[in-house]
């Protein structure tokens, strides 16, 4: 029978909304991951290798079947190191896209002009940086390595090695003001004296005064914690004054972005240095990350700290995924803070429940050869600066940023 022109339209509507069916039902089965990072401008050097390390975890996941039977899609934006798109992305990316994990962020303003948003929203947040510590809030997990990780086990390592006495360098804004309180702590608790401390604007790149000033106080070695490009200028002038083979040098911050590749050998020598991860970290953990990088993107080259600390903080997402049996926040926060932990390229990652900060492998590092080599490794440094003013187990509705009073 030839149908008439009413049941035909009918068919054909039902056999169109028959194919749309799959396509549906495929994009609400998507576990949505975002990203906000600077991808473009000023902090490109951190964001790009961080983007393509968002996008390897998520690509291995996904190649070995999906998290909890469901593909990853991955939502990013590039805030091109404009804090106000922060902002603008972060909340599109929780109330237009309604993403199911935020990860993202570089500077602790970066942070701050997100985490309100995704707390509000109910979007789960992963910091994946290196940054000054104190953040308390249950919706936040951060995987960095923070100030007190790395001084603890670094001051000791260079007074040994070079003498009682230091000098601070510092990044005058909260990361440096933090840090170089740790310095001083554990300077003093080791026996030490630190003879001036430093501040510097992040656009400052002049230092030949700082230098005569060095020169004049006569310390055992110098404590940087430099930030950006025109701090690195201080390094490429001391070198040039000759300090660098009279006075030695460690640094919190120099190598996270691979500014030790920026330096020539005659400049970065000798400076060492205390992370989560190198390239020279010899474990098989780390090798297999190198080779797969090697095969997505062509080179290691641009691999750093950061980089490996997202991939991390990806693979930690999903294990709890994994554990809850649910991408959903409050089954996330739960299984986050069972203990739960990954092997990852720089070690060994643990979830802390009382403050959602990472215990971490630390490893203490000399810049040789534009490379950062070994010298020791410290298993899982718990993330002491935060515990001391958060704990989450006490107090789950906390949403603070502690300024750590040491």
């Amino acid at each position: 029978m030839r149908p008439n022109r009413r049941s035909f339209i009918a068919r054909s509507a039902g056999l169109l909304a028959a194919s749309q069916i799959p396509e549906t039902a495929m994009a609400a089965s998507e576990i949505k991951l975002g990203s906000i990072l600077d991808t473009s401008g000023l902090f490109d050097i951190y964001g790009k290798p961080m983007d393509q390390a968002v996008q390897m975890a998520i690509d291995e996941i996904n190649a070995a079947g999906g998290l909890i039977g469901r593909k990853i899609k991955k939502i990013a934006y590039d805030t091109q190191s404009d804090m106000a798109l922060y902002t603008k992305f972060g909340q599109t990316l929780a109330r237009d896209d309604k993403v199911d994990v935020v990860h993202g962020g570089i500077l602790s303003a970066s942070r701050e002009a997100i985490r309100p948003t995704l707390r509000k929203e109910k979007v789960l947040y992963f910091y994946n940086v290196q940054y000054e510590g104190g953040v308390c809030d249950r919706n936040i997990v951060c995987t960095g390595v923070t100030p007190a990780q790395q001084a603890e086990v670094l001051l000791p390592f260079a007074m040994k090695k070079w003498g009682k006495k230091a000098y601070v360098l510092a990044a005058d804004y909260n990361y440096g003001q933090i840090t170089s309180k740790w310095v001083r702590k554990y300077v003093g608790d080791n026996g030490g004296q630190t003879v001036q401390v430093d501040f510097f604007p992040l656009d400052v790149a002049d230092f030949n005064s700082t230098i005569k000033k060095i020169q004049d106080a006569k310390p055992d070695f110098i404590v940087s914690a430099l930030v950006g490009g025109a701090h690195m200028s201080f390094y490429r002038q001391w070198a040039a004054a000759g300090m660098n083979k009279r006075i030695p040098m460690c640094s919190t911050t120099l190598g996270a972005g691979n500014e030790q590749s920026v330096l020539t050998k005659a400049e970065g020598d000798g400076i060492l240095v205390a992370y989560n991860f190198s390239r020279e970290l010899g474990t098989p953990e780390n090798k297999g990350f190198l080779e797969r990088w090697t095969k997505k993107y062509g080179s290691t080259g641009n691999v750093h700290e950061l980089a490996s600390a997202t991939y991390q903080g990806v693979l930690l997402w999903a294990e709890a995924a994994k554990k809850a049996k649910s991408v959903k926040q409050a089954d996330m926060i739960k299984a986050l803070e069972s203990g739960i932990s990954i092997m990852g390229p720089g070690g060994k990652v643990t979830i802390d429940a009382k403050t959602h900060h990472a215990v971490l492998d630390v490893h203490i590092m000399e810049v040789k050869d534009q490379k950062m080599n070994v010298l020791q490794s410290f298993s899982q440094r718990p993330p002491i600066d935060t515990q001391l003013v958060c704990d989450l187990k006490k107090n789950p509705d906390s949403n603070v940023q502690h300024e750590i009073k040491i």
